[in-house]
């Protein structure tokens, strides 16, 4: 199932980033000005806040009751496919407010695979596989991100209807292998909370904070500061070669990361790799040279891997008592969040002077984390 699960995100990755390649043309056709696709862009963002985190609600009530979400996020994932293969056809023909309509219903829907897919695989592995199953899911992630550059390349000139068709179509195959898995294993019996276990609203906030500085960091590092960084010492031409290097480091380090949550603790972990991307990050307009751009790059990725395992990795683990879906959902919730203000900054036209801001970010996660280290104390 696992093996399923990474391929279906891989899918999924991709799609979102056929969809913005894409996004501009189709929305000139469509009649909407360029100038109104980041506006676009944030509105899907504000609709996977809501959605990512209903959806994944939805799914642990489906599955307390049914003890199965597979059928239902296929029959969602269905819909999704089909809106989002019908984008670069409607795009030409059917005008603005079509176009906006069937992105946002594709958009919503898209919410299946996040969060209920995740779900859905946690269910059936024993606690110790969690850190795994998170793991392998944003493997999925990362390395459709890290091809992105390539594909801009690759796919100009090609007509957008190959891609999208392609992607809906490998899509909808690998949710329904996913959904048909389902159906061979038992899922695990949902664990009682142990005493004094369940997480305080407090140390909740603190962890939701923990994960949004940590978003926030990444969002203004890759989009905002690493296009700058690398042509300080490089060509224009070359950036499809040099961006992928932080999701190299990321993609190789995400597998090995889902062994460190088990042996010293997901937020020891979480403060760790945050206070060493910190650094990585805060030292990024002072190098003297390509190569150590490059290989503060490659840290960064592999920190923001391990990090984000060990968030996925504890949600999954508070979750366990049958809310997997509702505290992922939460989590893939504040990744859009990050998203949505870094592209609210764009916007506005105040993206300048955050060379330092990422590493402020990751520091200021790295100490919340720290902090959750602390013994609780007794009432």
């Amino acid at each position: 199932m696992a093996a399923k699960l990474s391929a279906l995100q891989l899918f999924f990755a991709l799609t979102w980033v056929v969809y913005v390649i894409y996004l501009p043309a189709l929305a000139e056709q469509a009649g909407i000005e360029r100038r109104f696709v980041l506006w676009i862009l944030m509105m899907d963002q504000a609709i996977f806040i809501a959605c990512d985190w209903a959806a994944g609600m939805y799914a642990d009530r489906v599955a307390n009751s049914m003890k199965r979400i597979g059928q239902p996020m296929a029959m969602v994932t269905l819909a999704s496919c089909a809106a989002f293969l019908a984008l670069p056809f409607v795009a030409p023909i059917a005008g603005a407010g079509a176009f906006l309509a069937l992105t946002a219903f594709w958009s919503a829907t898209s919410s299946a695979l996040r969060a209920p897919s995740l779900a859905l695989v946690s269910r059936h592995v024993p606690e110790s596989k969690q850190a795994w199953v998170a793991g392998v899911f944003l493997f999925g992630m990362g390395l459709a991100t890290g091809l992105a550059p390539f594909l801009a390349l690759s796919l100009k000139g090609v007509d957008p209807r190959v891609p999208f068709a392609a992607a809906s179509i490998a899509l909808a195959i690998f949710a329904l292998l996913l959904t048909q898995a389902e159906r061979q294993h038992e899922p695990r019996p949902a664990e009682p909370a142990a005493a004094g276990e369940a997480p305080t609203a407090g140390r909740s906030l603190a962890f939701a904070c923990a994960v949004l500085l940590l978003a926030i960091g990444f969002q203004i590092h890759f989009t905002v500061n690493s296009v700058p960084a690398w042509l300080r010492f490089a060509k224009a031409t070359e950036l499809p070669w040099l961006m992928p290097v932080f999701w190299l480091g990321f993609n190789l380090a995400i597998l090995p990361a889902t062994f460190l949550p088990r042996r010293y603790g997901g937020m020891r972990v979480m403060a760790a790799a945050a206070g060493v991307g910190a650094i990585a990050l805060a030292s990024m307009s002072r190098l003297p040279a390509l190569e150590a751009l490059i290989v503060v790059q490659f840290v960064a990725g592999a920190a923001w891997a391990v990090a984000l395992n060990a968030a996925f990795t504890a949600a999954l683990e508070a979750g366990r008592t049958g809310r997997e879906g509702l505290l992922t959902g939460v989590l893939f919730s504040l990744l859009a969040v990050a998203a949505f203000a870094r592209l609210g900054a764009n916007v506005a036209g105040v993206q300048s002077g955050l060379a330092f801001a990422p590493g402020v970010a990751w520091f200021g996660a790295a100490l919340i984390a720290s902090a959750l280290m602390m013994p609780r104390r007794s009432a």
